[in-house]
C-alpha cells in the first residue's frame, strides 16, 4: 500500500465528519427559511444553484460525462433525491425529533443492505457500534413515539439514504468524484423540481432565505457531497453510515450553542454514545 493511499484512508473518516458538521449546522439555519418558503421549492433552488456553481467552477467536467458515469451517478442521485422528498413528506406529518431519529436508522439499514447486496461481512464489533449509535440517536431524538403515515415516509427515506451510501461505496472508486457529484445533484434538482411543479414554484422570498439557500447549496451540498463521494471510495458503507450519524449530534450541539436550547442529561448521554460509536469505528478502520 502506497504512502498516499494510507494517508487517504486516514483522512477519509475525518473528512466525512466535516460533512456531518455541515449538515448539522444546516438544520439550524434552515429552520426559519423553510417556514418562509416551501421545502420542495427550497430544495429545488438549493440543488439547482449547487449544480450551476460546480459547473461554473469547472466547466470541463461536462466533457467527462459518459454512459457509465451517467448511469451510476444518476441512480445514486435518484436514491438521494427521493430520500429528501420522502423525508420532507414525513416531516410535514410528524415531529422533527422523530424524523431525525428514524432518518438516522440508516445506520442499521446500511449494513443490512450492504451484507445482502455487496456481500459485505459485518463483524460483531461493528454491530455493537451500530447498536450504541442507534441507542444514542434515540436518546437524542425521541420524546414520545407513534407510528403513522409520516413515520412511514421517513422510514422510506432512511432506506433510500442507505441505498445512496451503498451506491457510492460501490461506484465511487475509480470514477471522477467531481463529475459524479454534479450528476447526482442534477438528478436531485430534477426530482425536487418535479415535486415543486405540483405545488407551484416560487423563488426565495427575501435576502435571509437567499442567504441560507446559497450557504446550503455551496457548503452543505456541493462541497459536502464532493467530500462524501471521495470519502466513500476509501471506506466501507457501514462505517460511513456510523460516522454520518454525527449529523444529529452536531445539530443538537449547534441548537444548544446558537439556538438557545437546553442541554439535558438524556441529550448529553445520547450524544456521547454516538461520538463513542463513531470514534471506535474510525479507530478500527485506521487499524
Amino acid at each position: 500500500m502506497s504512502a498516499r493511499h494510507q494517508l487517504q484512508l486516514k483522512l477519509a473518516p475525518w473528512a466525512l465528519l466535516t460533512v456531518s458538521a455541515a449538515w448539522g449546522f444546516s438544520f439550524i439555519i434552515m429552520k426559519d427559511a423553510i417556514e418562509r418558503q416551501s421545502v420542495n421549492n427550497f430544495l429545488f433552488t438549493r440543488f439547482t444553484l449547487a449544480v450551476i456553481v460546480m459547473i461554473l467552477i469547472r466547466p470541463q467536467t461536462i466533457k467527462l460525462f459518459n454512459k457509465d458515469l451517467l448511469q451510476r451517478g444518476g441512480l445514486a442521485g435518484i436514491f438521494l433525491g427521493l430520500g429528501y422528498i420522502a423525508q420532507t413528506l414525513g416531516l410535514e406529518r410528524t415531529g422533527a425529533a422523530i424524523t431525525g431519529f428514524i432518518t438516522g436508522l440508516y445506520v442499521v439499514l446500511t449494513p443490512m443492505i450492504a451484507a445482502f447486496v455487496l456481500k459485505e461481512k459485518i463483524t460483531k464489533f461493528t454491530w455493537i457500534c451500530i447498536a450504541v449509535a442507534t441507542f444514542g440517536l434515540g436518546l437524542l431524538s425521541i420524546r414520545g413515539f407513534s407510528v403513522g403515515i409520516g413515520e412511514m415516509f421517513v422510514l422510506a427515506s432512511a432506506f433510500l439514504f442507505a441505498a445512496h451510501i451503498i451506491a457510492l461505496s460501490k461506484w465511487s472508486s475509480g470514477r471522477d468524484v467531481y463529475a459524479m457529484t454534479v450528476i447526482q445533484l442534477t438528478m436531485c434538482a430534477i426530482l425536487a423540481g418535479l415535486a415543486s411543479a405540483i405545488e407551484g414554484y416560487s423563488l426565495p422570498p427575501d435576502r435571509g432565505v437567499w442567504g441560507v439557500v446559497i450557504f446550503t447549496a455551496v457548503f452543505a451540498t456541493a462541497v459536502a457531497f464532493i467530500v462524501q463521494t471521495w470519502s466513500q471510495a476509501h471506506m466501507s458503507a457501514t462505517k460511513v453510515a456510523v460516522i454520518l450519524t454525527m449529523e444529529v449530534v452536531f445539530a443538537a450541539l449547534f441548537a444548544i450553542v446558537l439556538g438557545g436550547e437546553r442541554l439535558t442529561a438524556q441529550t448529553g448521554f445520547g450524544g456521547v454514545l454516538v461520538v463513542v460509536a463513531m470514534y471506535l469505528i474510525v479507530l478500527k478502520e485506521q487499524k
